[in-house]
């Protein structure tokens, strides 16, 4: 019995958007540059905290979600359970989260922030956004309806 070799599957045609991207390529990096240089600037403006960003980020996004399972909670932020176990232990350390039963999984936990760090997040969100709307009242109507109208197109970008 002979078997036969594997072949390779035939090269799948690139999506009509592809011929697209050498175009957008410059629009691509000018953008990436801008928002980096924005989020770096506002990062600046976050009190001093010996938080890391993953560590900050999994906080932002208990707060918008409210009391979940870590497992959902890595999901939301896109790292593997483990990694997020890891981030959790580290919050919990620092009291900056709580930790109650599943009110129908007694096998599983659910996380939130604390009252205290609801608040830290709060006052370090107002900071951010006093600084930026300070840099926005420099500019003409003009240009800050033009900044309004390009917000869903960037959500749009970063909802996959």
């Amino acid at each position: 019995m002979t078997i036969a070799p594997a072949t390779t599957p035939p090269a799948t045609t690139a999506p009509a958007t592809k011929s697209a991207r050498p175009a957008a390529l410059p629009l691509a990096g000018d953008l990436r540059i801008s928002v980096m240089r924005l989020a770096r600037r506002l990062r600046l403006e976050r009190a001093e905290q010996d938080l890391t960003l993953t560590q900050l980020s999994a906080l932002a996004a208990l707060e918008r979600c409210g009391p979940t399972t870590p497992g959902q909670l890595a999901a939301v932020e896109r790292v593997r359970p483990p990694s997020m176990t890891r981030i959790l232990a580290g919050l919990t350390d620092l009291g900056l989260i709580v930790r109650e039963a599943h009110p129908t999984d007694g096998r599983q936990v659910l996380v939130d922030v604390s009252a205290d760090t609801r608040a830290m997040l709060r006052a370090d969100r107002r900071r951010r956004e006093a600084w930026l709307a300070q840099r926005l009242a420099t500019l003409d109507a003009d240009q800050r309806r033009a900044l309004r109208e390009v917000i869903p197109i960037l959500e749009s970008l970063i909802s996959e």
